[in-house]
C-alpha cells in the first residue's frame, strides 16, 4: 500500500513543487505564465492529500475515535492543517500567505517513503524465510521396494527414505541412514561453511548435499519441519512489542498534545499583540512542522531492521525485548554439553606402549570397532578415519564380537584385537603397563572415559573418550571476556570433568554435579549477586533457566528450534552466535539514542522558532525553512537507521 502510493504520490508532487508560488521564491525562478498554471498544485496537491494522505487519515480518525493519539493523529493533522490552509490562500480568502502545497505534497511523500521504509524492514525477515521455504525442491526421490520413485514433497510422510543426490536439497527435516555429505547450511544457520554429516545425524530441510547422495529417513514434514518453526519465531518476534516501540507510542501521544498546545498559545499570543494575520499564520506553520515522523520512525525502524539483520545470520529473535535487554548482560551462563561441546563422544588422545605407533593403534582400534553400532566405537572409527597415517595401514576387521559389559573384540591382520575398559582387564587379568600408567591416570582425574586397547592378550595402548569441546567455543569464550562480559558453564557433569573443560576454555566460573531441574537456582544465585544474566541452552533440560534468565537463548537446529521458554534461539550450533546478539543490541541501541536525539532536538528546536519566540530578534522559522528541516530529520534518521546492515554478524569474523 505504502509503496504504489508513495511512487504515484512523488509524480504528482513534482508539478505541485514547481508550481508553488512559495517554493518558487525559496528557489530564486519565475513561475510559468499559461492558462490554468495557478491551479496546478491546488488540483494535484488535493490529490495527494486524498489519495497519498488516506493511510494517515484513516489511521488519525481510527486514533480519535479509540482516544489514543498517536502517530497517525499527528500527521492527519498537520497535513489537514496544511491542506486548508493552503485553499484558503488559493480561493484568496483572508490576507494570508499560506501556500502550503509544495509542502503537502513533500510531506505526504516522505511520510509515505518512510513508512514504506519501515513496512519493508518488518516484512524483511519474514520475507527472507519465505524465500527460503520457496528454495525447497517441490518433488524428492523416495526409496520404495521397486526402486527409487519421485514423489510430491507434501506426500512425504515421517518413516520414509528419500535419496538426496549431490548438489540437491533436502526435501524434508531426517536423520541419515546411509551416506556421508557435506551439507551447506548456511540458509539455516548464517554461517558460510559447509557442515560434515554422516549415519545417525540429523539434516534440515532446505540444505544441500554439496559432494555426496545420502539416504535420508523423514523425521518432520510440513508445519513441523524447521523452517515452519523458524518462520513461526519470526512472526512472533515482529508481533511482540518492546519498550522501545511503548516509548515511542507515548511519545506520539505526548507529541500531540504538545503540538495542539503550542499551536493554541502560539494564536493566543500573536492575536494578544494585535497581529491576527501573524496569529493565524504562525499556527497553522507551528501544527504542520510540529509533525515528529522522525520520531515516529526513530525506535520501530532500528529494531525492525535489527531483527531481520538477526533473522539473516542465524539468531532468531521471539521477543524483542530479548534484543534490547541483551546488551546489559553482565554474564553469559552456558550449558556444557551440545552447546560449547559438542554433545558427542570423541577420541581426544591416544597413548602406546613402546614399538607401538599412535597411527597404529588407531589403525587397529578403529578396524575392531568397525561393525560396532555403538556411539564409542563411532567415535574410534572416525578417529581413525580423520588420521591419514592410520588409514594408511588399511586394515579390516574380521568375526566382530561384542562383549556386552566390556568391550569388543575381532581378527585384524592376523591379530585378535580387544577394545573395552576395566571391566575386559578384569577378565583378562591385566593391568595397565607403567609406560601408559602415568597417562590414564591423568586422563580419568580430569573424568574422562579411558578405553584399553589389547592385542593378543597384551595391553598396547589406550584411548581417551570425551566430549569434544567445540572448536569454536574458545573464540566465543574469549570474544565475551573481551567485550567485559563474564562467562559461565553449567552441566550435570562430574567436577573433575567440568573443571577440566572450564580450564581449558578460560571460563570464569564453573557449576557442576548440577541436575536439570536445579539449573534454574544457579541462575537466580547469579542474579542475587546483582548479575544480569543471559543462559543459553538445549532447550530440553534447560527450560526453567532458559525462561529465569533475563535471556534466554536455545542453540541448535532440529526440533528445539520451536521452544517456546527462550526468548531467542540460534538456527546453528555456534557459540559464537551470542557474540552477534550482544553487538546487534549494542550497536541498536546507539542508534536509538542518536535518532531519538536528532528528532526530539529537531522539535525542541524547530516548534518554538515556528511559534516566533524569538521573532523579536527578527529570528523567526519561515514555512518553508521548517519544511525542509522537517524532511531533512526525516532522512537522517532513515539513513541512520539503515547503517545498522552494515555490521558483520558473520559467526566467522569472531577468531581466537
Amino acid at each position: 500500500m505504502f509503496k504504489n502510493r508513495f511512487w504515484i504520490s512523488l509524480i504528482l508532487a513534482v508539478p505541485v513543487v514547481l508550481f508553488s508560488h512559495m517554493f518558487a521564491e525559496i528557489v530564486g525562478y519565475t513561475l510559468p505564465d499559461f492558462p490554468g498554471a495557478l491551479w496546478i498544485s491546488p488540483i494535484l496537491g488535493t490529490v495527494i492529500f486524498f489519495y497519498g494522505g488516506a493511510p494517515f487519515l484513516k489511521g488519525g480518525i481510527s486514533e480519535l475515535k479509540s482516544r489514543q493519539p498517536g502517530m497517525m493523529l499527528l500527521i492527519a493533522m498537520a497535513i489537514s492543517v496544511a491542506f486548508i490552509a493552503s485553499w484558503i490562500t488559493t480561493l484568496g480568502i483572508g490576507n494570508f500567505n499560506l501556500d502550503f502545497w509544495w509542502e503537502l505534497a513533500l510531506l505526504v511523500v516522505i511520510m509515505l517513503l518512510g513508512h514504506w521504509m519501515e513496512m519493508r524492514a518488518l516484512g524483511s525477515a519474514a520475507g527472507a524465510l519465505d524465500a527460503l521455504a520457496a528454495l525447497l525442491p517441490d518433488e524428492a526421490d523416495k526409496v520404495t521396494d521397486a526402486g527409487i520413485e519421485t514423489v510430491p514433497v507434501s506426500s512425504l510422510a515421517n518413516g520414509d527414505i528419500v535419496l538426496v543426490r549431490s548438489g540437491a536439497r533436502v526435501p524434508a527435516d531426517g536423520d541419515i541412514v546411509d551416506g556421508a555429505a557435506e551439507f551447506d547450511e548456511s540458509m539455516i544457520t548464517g554461517e558460510s561453511r559447509t557442515v560434515s554429516r554422516a549415519a545417525g545425524e540429523m539434516v534440515v530441510a532446505g540444505t544441500v548435499a554439496t559432494d555426496n547422495a545420502v539416504r535420508v529417513r523423514v523425521t518432520a514434514v510440513g508445519a513441523d519441519t524447521t523452517l515452519a518453526g523458524i518462520q513461526r519465531l519470526v512472526a512472533e518476534a515482529q508481533a511482540s512489542s518492546s519498550k522501545a516501540q511503548a516509548l515511542a507510542d507515548r511519545a506520539a501521544a505526548l507529541l500531540f498534545y504538545f503540538a495542539l498546545i503550542a499551536g493554541i498559545l502560539t494564536f493566543i499570543a500573536w492575536l494578544l499583540l494585535g497581529s491576527p494575520n501573524d496569529a493565524v499564520i504562525r499556527t497553522v506553520t507551528v501544527l504542520v512542522i510540529a509533525c515528529p515522523h522522525a520520531l515516529g520512525l526513530a525506535i520501530p525502524l532500528v529494531i525492525a531492521i535489527s531483527t531481520e539483520r538477526a533473522a539473516k545470520s542465524g539468531v532468531l529473535i521471539k521477543n524483542r525485548m530479548a534484543l534490547e535487554r541483551m546488551r546489559t548482560i553482565d554474564v553469559v551462563l552456558f550449558d556444557k554439553t551440545g552447546t560449547l561441546t559438542e554433545g558427542r563422544h570423541a577420541v581426544t588422545a591416544a597413548a602406546a606402549t613402546g614399538g607401538v605407533a599412535e597411527a597404529e593403534l588407531l589403525a587397529l582400534a578403529g578396524a575392531a570397532e568397525s561393525d560396532s553400532e555403538h556411539p564409542v566405537a563411532r567415535a574410534i572409527v572416525q578417529a581413525a578415519a580423520d588420521n591419514p597415517d592410520a588409514v594408511a595401514f588399511g586394515f579390516r576387521g574380521a568375526g566382530f564380537s561384542s562383549m556386552t559389559g566390556r568391550g569388543v573384540q575381532a581378527e585384524v591382520n592376523g591379530s585378535q584385537i580387544a577394545v573395552g575398559g576395566p571391566n575386559l582387564l578384569r577378565e583378562l587379568s591385566l593391568d595397565t603397563p607403567p609406560d601408559l600408567s602415568g597417562a590414564v591416570q591423568e586422563w580419568m582425574g580430569r573424568g574422562a572415559s579411558v578405553l584399553h586397547v589389547v592385542r593378543d592378550g597384551a595391553i598396547i595402548g589406550a584411548l581417551r573418550l570425551e566430549d569434544r569441546v567445540r572448536d569454536e567455543s574458545w573464540a566465543a569464550v574469549k570474544a565475551l571476556q573481551d567485550r567485559g562480559v563474564k562467562v559461565a558453564m553449567i552441566t550435570g557433569d562430574a567436577r573433575q570433568v567440568a573443571e577440566a573443560v572450564g580450564a581449558e576454555l578460560g571460563i570464569d566460573e564453573v557449576f557442576a554435579d548440577v541436575l536439570p531441574q536445579d539449573k534454574d537456582s544457579k541462575v537466580a544465585e547469579l542474579q542475587s549477586r546483582g548479575l544480569k544474566v543471559a543462559m543459553v541452552g538445549d532447550g530440553v533440560n534447560d527450560a526453567p533457566a532458559l525462561a529465569r534468565s533475563e535471556v534466554g537463548i536455545a542453540i541448535g537446529a532440529g526440533t528445539d528450534v520451536a521452544m517456546e521458554s527462550a526468548g531467542v534461539v540460534l538456527a546453528g550450533n555456534d557459540p559464537r552466535s551470542v557474540l552477534a546478539m550482544i553487538d546487534l543490541s549494542r550497536a541498536s541501541y546507539r542508534k536509538m539514542i542518536q535518532n531519538l536525539v536528532w528528532a526530539t532536538g529537531y522539535n525542541v528546536l524547530a516548534v518554538p522558532l515556528a511559534a516566533g519566540v524569538l521573532a523579536f530578534a527578527g529570528i523567526v522559522l519561515s514555512p518553508a525553512a521548517g519544511a525542509v528541516l522537517m524532511s531533512v530529520s526525516t532522512i537522517v534518521v532513515a539513513l541512520n537507521a539503515q547503517l545498522l546492515r552494515r555490521i558483520d554478524l558473520n559467526p566467522d569474523r569472531i577468531t581466537q
